[in-house]
């Protein structure tokens, strides 16, 4: 019932490197420890429902996800969130941009995206 965003990252080679290994820096929205290390990214559910038929139970969950990736430059959540998408396009879709900003109280630059998940059952 989740889209699977972390068994792909965490398959990945390229990814691997960028967000590590034990642990993978790829977190839950609001789960990532207070000191962790830089890059990381979090995501967050922002829509999903089950393909719905008139004859027979759901046999695909469709997700939308946003990824969120925070970095100590902006170069560096540039090239993150570039090596996430590249892991990602193959299996899903990114359906949108969401910009860069900068945190305030930590100084972390970050970079969103949307990605959309046909998942089957």
């Amino acid at each position: 019932m989740y889209p699977p965003i972390f068994q792909l990252i965490s398959a990945d080679t390229d990814a691997k490197k960028a967000l590590g290994t034990s642990p993978t820096r790829l977190y839950p929205f609001g789960a990532a420890p207070e000191s962790v290390t830089l890059p990381y990214a979090v995501w967050q559910t922002v829509s999903g429902y089950p393909e719905n038929y008139l004859s027979e139970t759901p046999d695909v969950d469709q997700w939308t996800i946003q990824v969120d990736v925070y970095a100590a430059t902006a170069t560096s959540a540039r090239s993150t969130a570039q090596v996430l998408r590249d892991a990602i396009e193959p299996h899903a879709h990114i359906t949108a941009w969401r910009g860069e900003s900068r945190d305030p109280e930590t100084g972390h630059y970050r970079y969103s995206f949307d990605v959309d998940f046909l998942t089957p059952r």
